[in-house]
């Protein structure tokens, strides 16, 4: 993984597991983009084996789409997808056009607009959050603190965080227990499970 090298234009991401495994989907060229890796995908993945099916999923970020697909493909009930850049929401059309689901929403909002609007509804909250922030922008912390804040969680929400391996502690709320963690290269990723706070 190489968080700043920027992605030559006709690059693909291959789903690995579910339905639709071995579908490739074209990614946007951008700088900064990191589709996580399939290694760390099935790892992810595996982890989150007994949770996935019927899932409501936010891919925060989610530059290639990468988690936010693979959600879908192994059995999550609805996938919301949020990034900002036209070239992401351009390209999302595209996949979710030749994948033909409709249970993938993308949203081309910024990320702490999105999460800064009240949730509403407890039924509007997440089973599972993905977020993958663009690195050393300091992302991180506010998102933490807005979807504790707004009701984008539910009392035993799943809360997956990717950052550089060199941030060696998050700052999470009490109720979040860190489950699992690893390290991949220059990537540092964490799954976090809420208890009722």
């Amino acid at each position: 993984m190489r968080p700043k090298k920027p992605l030559k234009a006709g690059g693909h991401i291959r789903i690995i597991g579910g339905k639709w495994r071995g579908r490739k989907l074209s990614v946007p060229s951008l700088p900064g983009l990191r589709p996580t890796p399939d290694r760390v995908r099935e790892t992810l993945f595996n982890w989150l084996a007994v949770d996935i099916q019927g899932a409501t999923c936010c891919d925060l970020f989610c530059g290639s789409g990468a988690l936010g697909f693979e959600a879908a493909s192994r059995g999550a009930a609805s996938v919301t997808l949020v990034d900002q850049h036209k070239k992401v929401a351009l390209q999302m059309a595209k996949n979710l056009q030749l994948i033909k689901t409709e249970n993938i929403l993308f949203q081309q909002r910024n990320v702490l607009d999105f999460l800064a609007k009240d949730a509403g509804p407890v039924e509007r909250a997440f089973d599972i959050i993905f977020l993958d922030p663009p690195f050393e922008q300091n992302l991180i912390a506010p998102c933490i603190t807005l979807l504790e804040q707004n009701g984008w969680l539910k009392p035993n929400s799943i809360i997956y965080i990717e950052s550089e391996s060199s941030i060696t502690t998050l700052t999470v709320p009490q109720c979040w227990a860190l489950y699992r963690e690893k390290i991949s290269g220059q990537v540092c990723y964490r799954l976090y499970h809420r208890t009722e706070g």
